[in-house]
């Protein structure tokens, strides 16, 4: 065994045995093996950016423990704006970093839907999982903050509104995970920044 397939775990070493012996399939091999190299680190530097929270060990029946990473959640949302062009949200807790690598933080963007009326801004956001005492929103005439901090939940979100809105006479409700915030435009432009109370 060359010093070179002390790098790689006992699978990897495995799986190139067959083609060691063939002068063509060595070329592959070599590049196969590059490759593994590449994804190690990636992978390795990944899990070591990942929060404490997000990371838990298991038992196996051998005594034997494993590390287990997550929940890690990404998606996105898609729909044509008014403008007639797309719009997409991405969600989740995992976020493009500036070195290309995913960056897992500990709070989860929530699913956030804005529609615009003639007469007010409806804000819909999905947060499964908590309980209306733990939803704290607070609005300013341009935008609204969504945040959740709990044992089990992290969910936080400031919203830009497509409408100067009248804060202190919004409207809220939450029911089976999802929060619906109802604000009315306004007419002037008198600057507010209040809490708002979930009905």
């Amino acid at each position: 065994m060359s010093s070179d397939d002390e790098d790689y775990p006992d699978w990897a070493r495995r799986r190139r045995r067959p083609f060691d012996q063939d002068p063509f399939f060595g070329d592959i091999d070599h590049v196969f093996r590059e490759m593994e190299k590449m994804m190690d680190k990636e992978l390795k530097n990944f899990t070591e950016k990942v929060p404490k929270d997000y990371v838990k060990e298991r038992k196996l029946p051998d005594g034997s423990t494993v590390k287990e990473f997550g929940p890690f959640v990404y998606g996105y949302s898609m729909k044509i704006g008014p403008d007639g062009k797309p719009e997409i949200q991405e969600f989740g807790n995992i976020k493009k970093s500036l070195e290309g690598l995913p960056q897992v933080k500990e709070e989860r963007e929530p699913l956030v839907d804005v529609m615009e009326t003639n007469g007010d801004v409806r804000v819909v956001v999905e947060l499964p999982g908590v309980e209306k005492s733990d939803i704290k929103l607070h609005g300013t005439e341009d935008s609204l903050e969504i945040s959740v901090d709990t044992v089990n939940y992290k969910y936080g979100k400031e919203v830009k509104l497509p409408a100067k809105v009248k804060v202190k006479e919004a409207k809220s409700t939450y029911k089976n995970g999802v929060l619906e915030v109802v604000i009315p435009k306004m007419e002037s432009s008198k600057p507010h920044d209040e809490p708002i109370n979930i009905g």
